[in-house]
């Protein structure tokens, strides 16, 4: 009989890497308990104490860590209507038609599509465009960048807001829509996260941080006990649960028995503004087109009163904080709260800074958790509406260079839960055949990869054995990158994605 409990993770048996290229040359590299435990020059036809892997010389990395995800949304997108090629709302309309045509939901479920961008947009979103083409089936669209979403009058109906102007949901207004959603698809989430998670192994992954809302850490319990076990997953808690972990004693960083050393307690998140695409990004200079409205810079969402409270909360009870600033001046309040308190933590997104924060990030010893996709993609957008600022926007070089920590993720599903699509975009600042964009925010593919490399870090005896085997040599040119065949993954010594 197995004598490994239900829902935990067996000690993997020793086993020798053989001829593995790292840092350029051939080592063998012995893996005992889930360690490292020894890394040294290959010899042909020397004999170990374990059985042996023969990479042929392939190169053997750190498994990769994508540190900002949104997991079931993710898992739910790569399923939804997709509505990323989409140029206006009239396409969007046409896409929606013909996805209720060709796989009409069943009665009373809702259609969902995932991925509009409108902020270049020639026409605007509104609930007559679905309306038209749906006029029972209720529509959620749910934006790129997941800050706002777009219904027709049947969904408008269902969640209370059939007065609602446009249909078009924005932040705190769209967060119950967002809750509606996922539970309406729970009973297929175990399977498409599980599938998901095999997709990411499968690139190389070997660690996410989770900050779906509101408090994932039981779901992801329950979903390693039966038997997604591929990935490390540090589950964040928003503020509405935070009482929960306190009153359980968990810290940041404690991992959760039960689970393998899988799941660990991760920290606060906080959003305090928008998004660009959205135009809610809270900045300290108006939008190009918004003066005289209610939001001309953006809106700010957890004021500093209310802020600096939730971190001195968090820090008492040993949680670090996460902390949603994409706007100049969010970035600004929250490096403020983070002065004010002694907080520990990262800022996520950190897209627009004013020079003078750029130096506070690094005073305060606090993390730049940046999403390089995002540089890319916004590209056009940050033209138009941070037409003046570009020169620091998205300014990875000038944080590492400051002695910034980055911590690179995908945001997914804003971007593929796909570290090489986020190194790619760091390295050569461009998704596309133009020039790169203000390249001399670049960072080096060194910088990268360590920045994609986890809490483990490099190579050496002692680490996890948390690892991944490219069949190639890493590339030099970053559409390759984009494109790089993983080969392997091991996780804790085991295999998740096998030679």
């Amino acid at each position: 009989m197995d004598p490994t409990p239900a829902g935990t993770v067996p000690d993997p048996d020793p086993v020798v890497l053989r001829a593995a290229r790292w840092e350029g040359r051939l080592v063998d590299v012995s893996v005992r308990a889930g360690r490292i435990d020894a890394i040294a020059p290959h010899v042909p036809g020397a004999r170990h104490d374990a059985p042996g892997v023969d990479l042929g010389g392939r190169t053997v990395l750190p498994g990769l860590w994508d540190n900002h995800v949104h997991f079931d949304q993710w898992a739910a997108a790569r399923r939804r209507l997709d509505l990323a090629a989409a140029g206006s709302a009239r396409e969007a309309a046409a896409m929606v038609a013909a996805r209720l045509a060709a796989e009409p939901p069943g009665r009373g479920e809702l259609l969902v599509g995932y991925g509009f961008r409108d902020a270049l947009w020639p026409d605007h979103p509104h609930r007559d465009l679905l309306d038209a083409v749906a006029p029972a089936v209720p529509i959620v669209l749910v934006s790129g960048d997941l800050h706002c979403c777009w219904v027709n009058g049947a969904a408008a109906e269902r969640y209370g807001l059939a007065d609602h102007p446009s249909g078009l949901i924005r932040e705190q207004e769209w967060h119950p829509i967002m809750q509606d959603v996922r539970q309406a698809q729970a009973r297929d989430l175990q399977r498409w996260t599980d599938d998901a998670a095999r997709a990411a192994a499968a690139r190389g992954v070997v660690g996410v941080v989770d900050f779906e809302a509101p408090w994932q850490l039981d779901t992801w319990a329950a979903r390693i006990a039966g038997g997604c076990d591929v990935l490390r997953v540090v589950a964040s808690v928003w503020p509405e649960c935070l009482h929960d972990p306190i009153e359980r004693g968990l810290r940041t960083g404690d991992v959760v028995p039960g689970t393998g050393g899988l799941l660990t307690m991760g920290p606060l998140k906080i959003v305090t503004d928008g998004s660009l695409n959205t135009r809610t990004a809270y900045c300290h200079d108006p939008y190009p087109g918004l003066a005289g409205t209610a939001h001309p810079c953006g809106m700010l969402l957890v004021p500093p009163d209310e802020l600096v409270p939730l971190l001195e909360r968090a820090d008492r009870a040993g949680l670090e904080v996460a902390v949603h600033a994409i706007g100049d001046h969010a970035n600004t309040l929250a490096l403020d709260a983070f002065a004010a308190t002694g907080a520990r933590g990262r800022i996520e997104h950190a897209q627009l800074l004013t020079e003078p924060d750029v130096a506070r990030f690094a005073a305060l010893g606090l993390t730049a958790s940046v999403q390089p996709r995002h540089a890319v993609d916004d590209r056009d957008v940050a033209d138009r509406y941070w037409a003046d600022r570009t020169d620091r926007a998205f300014p990875y070089r000038r944080l590492r260079d400051a002695g910034v920590p980055l911590a690179l993720g995908s945001d997914a599903p804003v971007a593929p839960l796909d570290p090489w699509v986020g190194i790619a975009a760091a390295v050569h600042r461009s998704a596309d055949d133009r020039a790169p964009w203000h390249p001399e925010q670049h960072i080096t593919l060194e910088d990268a990869l360590a920045a994609s490399a986890g809490p483990d870090g490099p190579l050496r005896p002692g680490r996890r054995a948390d690892l991944l085997v490219l069949d190639t040599d890493l590339p030099t040119d970053p559409a390759e990158l984009e494109e790089l065949p993983v080969a392997a993954t091991m996780l804790a010594g085991r295999w998740t994605v096998a030679l």
